[in-house]
């Protein structure tokens, strides 16, 4: 049932089911519960043989569905993906693919074409840190016990039961704090996993009456299944609200049976044959709906999968789960198809591995190691000159090419002066006339930093410093909660508030910020009530704003796309750009929202990076966005005497 849930909401609702979390439980239960049993009946304590029969029933079908995946989709995606895709078959095989999601925010609520098709191997790395973690807590306890001729179940529940604690409290820290990190942490996983643990080690009495039974399983079947309509996952597990599937869980197992054998109507429909064939093939199904639903995005174009599409998504994970449970599950006669199967699974598991260091050199190479804003020549690549000036672009490479495009970012990106999400203290750095007593306050987000280059060129020319106070996916905010990933960004109003203070006391000439953002519901641009806030929050401090209207974010009927992913899959400069009309408004959104605001002035290149009718995805031989929604150095770069015009007459310098 859980694996039929994850399948279901993650191919039509698009949201998260708690199934993984039963997942998590059950994965518990049975691990642990087996280990002690094998160490109480006399069995090898040794670890070694319990990581290697692990890895004997997790390591084939996913080496199998590792390079498969890699293999299909190194033929759909455009090359400029692939350090992506091989990066994540090899965090995959190796158990740390949850780490690699948390390191790169990766948003699990969404599926579409833009998202990695192994990305839900997260919960396999999980599991599997899991068990070797508890396979060496069961084996040092046991050890010890043995030794002395105790029971190791007390000690162990002692010791599970402290990190069961300690995991919920930290994951509810952390989910409060941090929910795209929290999600994918396997600390704040093992709650989770030690839930079902200590159920194996402390043997719940079930209700003797078969009708208590009855209602409690029932009340477990009926939360799990409404967890994810009631719930959204994403946003809230492994937090507190974890625990409605957890105890769900735990409900259903408890009321499961008795020792007598006598069962109840609800697990008699979880014992029907039916379900219990989609449970014998829970861990193939689960391993291949993803690529294959991420798959269908991916050749369709569409957002979305819709009814049919994901019938059709359904029954072929099906069909693919069944056949991998013939030829490569667990049997207690190995055939020879099987030994055969397994063998190239293996061994296209490592070839994944090998090729994936294999691009990655390749992707060294090909770079120039440097960043390309630092050599331009503007003579050959004029960029947003040919649309300010009406300069003629020879014929010239863009720069940077599509390889180099992730190295051309803000000096303050490399230098550490945009703080990470999870990181409330405010860090300042200094650009420009370092020395002048003018001074420019550069804050916000990363739409904020991307003028940084500019800036920076500007004040060494103009005399004036410029002051850094950034923060990744946090425009300044007083009044409202504003998300990152979809989740709730508590760390980026706490931030925001210290830098106000920060503000105040260092007393900047000018505050410069973004006064737009892409409009949630619809084409065009807008600013936001609680960008106002912030901007009356700073005339209240005497500190005034000049604010430059963001950039458009590039995508395909609302799923982002990367400009080097659309260049080197064929696409050229005007095909791997948008209609200016779909991502801005014909004016300017803040001229409105400041016009009663005279602390307030309003910058707008739109101009210099749109034409008339079409934001293009390079300009005069050089690449404008680095990725979806970014500017690249080198473009700001020939931005420079316009952005230095407008500054000029908003602030007379």
């Amino acid at each position: 049932m859980a694996i039929a849930l994850v399948v279901v909401f993650h191919v039509w609702l698009g949201r998260v089911s708690g199934g993984v979390d039963v997942f998590l439980v059950l994965s518990g239960y049975f691990f642990v519960g087996g280990l002690v049993r094998r160490a109480q009946s006399g069995g090898s304590l040794a670890a070694w043989p319990a990581v290697v029969r692990v890895l004997r029933r997790l390591l084939p079908m996913l080496a199998l569905t590792v390079a498969a995946t890699v293999l299909v989709f190194a033929f759909l995606l455009p090359r400029t993906r692939w350090d992506d895709l091989f990066r994540q078959g090899l965090t995959s095989v190796s158990f740390v693919q949850n780490w690699e999601l948390a390191r790169t925010s990766s948003d699990y609520l969404r599926a579409d074409a833009s998202i990695s098709p192994m990305q839900h191997l997260w919960s396999m790395a999980v599991q599997g840190q899991f068990y070797l973690l508890a396979i060496v807590v069961v084996w040092a306890v046991t050890r010890v016990c043995s030794r002395r001729g105790l029971s190791p179940v007390r000690p162990l529940v002692a010791i599970l039961g402290v990190a069961a604690a300690a995991s919920f409290m930290y994951a509810s820290v952390m989910s409060s704090r941090y929910q795209a990190w929290a999600y994918y942490d396997s600390a704040a996983r093992l709650w989770e996993l030690l839930v079902g643990a200590l159920l194996a080690l402390i043997v719940l009495r079930a209700p003797t009456s078969r009708a208590a039974r009855t209602a409690l399983a029932f009340a477990g079947l009926v939360t799990i299944a409404l967890c994810g309509v009631l719930l959204n996952g994403a946003e809230q597990f492994p937090g507190p609200w974890a625990l409605v599937p957890v105890l769900a869980t735990v409900a259903l197992t408890v009321a499961g049976g008795t020792a007598d054998g006598r069962s109840n109507s609800v697990s008699a429909v979880l014992a029907s044959r039916p379900l219990v064939w989609l449970g014998s093939i829970a861990y193939p199904l689960y391993l291949v709906h993803w690529p294959v639903l991420i798959g269908t995005l991916v050749v369709s174009g569409r957002p979305e999968i819709g009814v049919d599409g994901g019938t059709a998504v359904v029954l072929a994970s099906l069909v693919g789960a069944q056949i991998m449970m013939w030829v490569v599950g667990p049997a207690s006669r190995p055939s020879r198809a099987r030994t055969v199967v397994t063998t190239w699974s293996y061994g296209l598991a490592a070839a994944v591995v090998v090729a994936s260091v294999g691009w990655t050199a390749h992707v060294e190479s090909a770079v120039t190691g440097g960043r390309p804003a630092d050599s331009l020549d503007q003579t050959r690549n004029p960029g947003a000159r040919v649309l300010v000036d009406g300069v003629l672009a020879p014929d010239a490479p863009m720069v940077p090419s599509v390889y180099d495009a992730g190295l051309d970012l803000p000096a303050s990106t490399t230098e550490g002066c945009i703080v990470d999400v999870v990181v409330r203290d405010v860090v300042r750095c200094t650009y420009g006339d370092t020395s002048a007593a003018r001074t420019v306050a550069l804050v916000g987000g990363s739409h904020s930093e991307h003028w940084l280059t500019a800036f920076d060129r500007m004040g060494k020319d103009g005399g004036f410093r410029v002051d850094t106070y950034l923060k990744v996916g946090c425009p300044l905010t007083v009044d409202t909660m504003p998300s990152f990933v979809g989740n709730d960004y508590p760390d980026c109003l706490e931030w925001s508030l210290a830098t106000l203070d920060a503000l105040d006391v260092d007393r900047p000439d000018y505050v410069v910020t973004t006064s737009t953002r892409p409009r949630p519901d619809g084409p065009g641009d807008w600013t936001p009530e609680w960008y106002v806030s912030a901007w009356l929050a700073l005339a209240d401090r005497g500190l005034p704003v000049v604010a430059i209207r963001d950039t458009p974010w590039l995508h395909d009927d609302g799923v982002p796309y990367r400009t080097v992913d659309c260049l080197s899959g064929g696409g050229d400069a005007t095909s791997c750009g948008m209609p200016r009309a779909d991502v801005l408004s014909d004016v300017d959104p803040a001229a409105d929202a400041t016009a009663a605001l005279p602390t307030v002035s309003i910058m707008d290149l739109t101009d210099s990076v749109c034409a008339v009718d079409v934001c293009r995805a390079a300009e005069g031989n050089v690449l404008i966005y680095h990725d979806a929604h970014h500017l690249t150095a080198s473009y700001v770069t020939t931005l420079v005497p316009e952005l230095n015009r407008q500054f000029s007459a908003a602030t007379g310098w």
